[in-house]
């Protein structure tokens, strides 16, 4: 089980991520424009720079809807290989059979 603080600070930080999505492609896309010239690009850097890091969605990290652990992560499922194996085993799962020789 992993901990509850870093737990809830990726809950934290999905929410910021979801806040500042619209504003943050905004300036991303009128910092990318080569058309428009430099002095608006380089503002609209600074503006995007004074947004908290946070609200980036690079710094999100994949979690384990159940424990909580970040490695061995199943994105279809959004669980980890160990809750997966547990479900498995007490037939949660449709279809998943858990193989022993």
């Amino acid at each position: 089980m992993a901990k509850k603080a870093m737990i809830e600070r990726e809950k934290k930080r999905a929410k910021l991520v979801k806040k500042y999505a619209s504003k943050r492609l905004a300036l991303k896309t009128i910092a990318d424009n080569r058309d428009l010239p430099m002095e608006e690009r380089f503002s609209a850097r600074l503006k995007l720079a004074e947004l908290p890091r946070n609200g980036s969605a690079t710094r999100l990290h994949n979690r384990c809807q159940i424990t909580g652990r970040p490695h061995a992560y199943y994105r279809k499922l959004k669980i980890s290989r160990i809750a997966l194996r547990d479900l498995g085993s007490n037939g949660q799962i449709p279809g998943m059979v858990k193989s022993s020789w």
